[in-house]
């Protein structure tokens, strides 16, 4: 197993603190004397291996710790040497700093324990005041130091955990705000095309038919109809475009639509859809058509809208029929039209619009339905059908 190389910081305090140690020692300068072994090469040996030892503090900790205490303690049977003393509260420190979890909480507390046993030991050995002096230092070479790179550890963890809860912080603001720009994209999309695609179909289907058939009172009627939904397409786009400025100087933007517009829209629709031979019919059959919610007025509106769009572009001749009920807590819509083959000219299609239907019924919780069925009489007819609650919680989304 390969070791760790020892950080370069610390082998420059482990080579100052040895050569300041060494200075200390050539001057004969020690921290006392008449001891166990008073030669003075026996001082050199706890200082190089606490010098040693220094050099491991952030790669090694623990073990530099424990070496460091042999060192220490050897060092009290020579003269000593005042930089061993210095290197090794700086070992207890970076034992706290760098070491594991657990050992960083066990070390105060255990050196700690050493000072009060080293004071009451001397206080019953000496039984005079110098125990006391005694304690008082061996408190500040270990305890001291350990609470220290205690607080030094405390305060980087929790500078650490600060730091990833303003990552996560700002990682769930991004994630957010990007959920809110696709959202806000979905809804300017849809409503793009609610909007527009209704005349943009009647255009190319009147301009498909001025252009087919050589009839000049055919084609004057045809233009008529374009020129009424570009005017009006123009005016639609006018305004969304006024709403997606900042700051347009525009008119403030029209009320959403209602379904009390849904003669209107009928109306509108029917004449756009009399070349292509289609028959539109509004049956209401709500007996109190007031207190929706705006939210479920809008969706329905634009499901309306988008279906009679669809049957302009796609229907076979024949009727449409747009119907509107309303049971306890629900708001349902369901329009049906001509399934097949129809002659003359037709719009192309995308499939957005069943998507954005789709989508405005899941904003509101509710359900939806389009496809081709069978009626009683045997016809194939395509079916939109969408119930929108309007309940408590759609009041609360206004």
């Amino acid at each position: 197993m390969t070791l760790p190389r020892p950080h370069r910081f610390d082998l420059l305090m482990a080579f100052l603190g040895f050569a300041c140690g060494l200075l200390l020692w050539s001057f004969g300068l020690y921290t006392t004397g008449d001891r166990v072994f008073d030669q003075r090469w026996a001082t050199l040996i706890p200082l190089a291996v606490m010098a040693s030892m220094v050099a491991l503090r952030r790669t090694m900790p623990l073990t530099a710790l424990n070496v460091g205490t042999l060192a220490i303690v050897g060092d009290q049977f020579t003269n000593g040497n005042l930089v061993t003393v210095l290197m090794f509260t700086d070992v207890v420190y970076a034992a706290v700093v760098y070491g594991q979890p657990a050992s960083a909480r066990r070390i105060p507390y255990t050196t700690g324990l050493i000072t009060v046993a080293v004071t009451v030991g001397f206080l019953v050995w000496w039984q005079n005041a110098v125990a006391l002096l005694i304690g008082v230092i061996t408190g500040m070479v270990s305890f001291m130091p350990a609470m220290t790179g205690a607080v030094v550890r405390n305060h980087r963890e929790a500078a650490e955990a600060a730091r990833l809860r303003a990552e996560q912080t700002a990682l769930l603001a991004e994630m957010d705000r990007a959920q809110a720009v696709v959202a806000e994209r979905a809804r300017m999309a849809r409503e793009l095309h609610d909007m527009v695609a209704n005349r943009l179909s009647a255009i190319a289907i009147h301009s498909t038919a001025a252009l087919s058939l050589d009839e000049p009172a055919t084609t004057r009627q045809a233009l008529t109809v374009i020129r009424e939904n570009s005017v009006a397409g123009l005016s639609e786009m006018r305004r969304l475009i006024g709403i997606l400025r900042d700051s347009s100087g525009d008119a403030e933007p029209a009320a959403s639509p209602t379904l009390a517009g849904l003669d209107a829209l009928v109306n509108q629709s029917a004449v756009n859809a009399e070349p292509s031979g289609l028959v539109l019919v509004l049956d209401d059959t709500r007996k109190d058509p007031a207190g929706l919610p705006a939210p479920v007025e809008l969706a329905a509106y634009r499901i309306v809208q988008e279906s009679l769009t669809n049957a302009l572009k796609h229907a076979a001749p024949g009727e449409v029929r747009v119907t509107l009920g309303q049971d306890p807590g629900a708001l349902w819509v369901r329009v049906t039209s001509p399934y097949g083959e129809r002659p003359g000219p037709t719009a192309p299609g995308s499939g957005a619009g069943l998507v954005g239907m789709r989508e405005r019924v899941a904003l509101l919780d509710g359900v939806f339905e389009a496809g081709a069925v069978t009626d009683g009489e045997g016809r194939k007819r395509w079916r939109v059908r969408a119930e929108l609650p309007v309940g408590a919680n759609d009041e609360e989304r206004t």
